[in-house]
């Protein structure tokens, strides 16, 4: 049985909503340091580091051929998704053919960035494990430490990747459906995206972390909802990183490690050197 978070007295500020407000500006710059904090185990530890980027060359060769299918094919979905658009005007028929493509590549965009992040994630455990158990150890270790079955962390792992990836299509079909709006709709689509994007990833690559500590998925959404400006920082920086060419790889490893960072700060325990 878990040992329930309040009532063990464990963390309390985080978990309970008291945590020392900041403003949202100074909370957002502190995420995007502590993922720049995460880039510089790759100067303390480059061995391990590159072997955690392993794991990402094999998931982007797999998202990369699902989003080729994807832009190979978006004028064909684009077309059978708006029959009523065939006896418009050409210049009008067009027109809301190419706001649909956009809507599903913002759509899928965020799609793939969360299913990059789970897959790596599962392929990579022990890797990424490691990677978060040497800034741990690096700021004093974990305390009271929860020891769990590596079968039934993988297995509960799994499950709540599904659950998350089950919540994000729902938002990018309506990202998709969003991105219908003239002009303003494709631009709040792709700003939401990267919104939606950062938070989940946040969520996601924090969870070696909080799992350390016996806590639940409802439990670590709490935790870093106390610290939403501080959390979106972190998450919007590794999203938009993971946009740049072969940036995931270099990012995926740091990521885990700042990740492991940002769950330390929204449970009040030390994450500075």
């Amino acid at each position: 049985m878990k040992p329930s978070v309040r009532s063990a007295g464990r963390y309390p500020d985080s978990m309970t909503g008291t945590t020392t407000k900041t403003g949202f500006l100074a909370g957002f710059s502190m995420g995007i340091r502590l993922l720049g904090r995460g880039f510089r185990v790759w100067s303390t530890s480059p061995r391990l580091m590159f072997i955690g980027a392993i794991p990402g060359l094999v998931t982007l060769v797999l998202i990369l051929a699902a989003a080729t299918v994807l832009v190979l094919n978006l004028q064909n979905i684009a077309t059978t998704v708006t029959p009523f658009a065939e006896t418009w005007d050409e210049v009008y028929r067009n027109g809301i053919r190419v706001l649909v493509m956009a809507a599903l590549a913002g759509a899928g965009l965020l799609i793939f960035v969360y299913s990059y992040t789970a897959i790596t994630l599962l392929i990579g455990q022990p890797f990424f494990e490691r990677i978060s158990e040497r800034v741990e150890q690096s700021l004093g270790g974990v305390p009271h430490e929860v020891a769990a079955p590596l079968l039934a962390s993988i297995a509960r792992g799994i499950g709540e990747s599904l659950r998350v990836l089950v919540v994000t299509v729902a938002i990018g079909l309506g990202l998709f459906l969003l991105g219908f709006i003239p002009l303003i709709g494709t631009i709040l689509a792709w700003i939401l995206g990267a919104i939606t994007g950062g938070w989940f990833l946040a969520l996601e690559l924090s969870t070696p972390a909080f799992e350390r500590r016996g806590l639940a998925l409802k439990q670590r959404r709490t935790a870093l909802g106390a610290q939403r400006s501080t959390t979106l920082g972190f998450g919007i920086a590794v999203f938009l990183l993971f946009l740049v060419p072969f940036g995931a790889l270099v990012t995926m490893p740091a990521a885990a490690a700042g990740a492991t960072l940002l769950a330390r700060r929204s449970l009040g325990e030390t994450h500075k050197p």
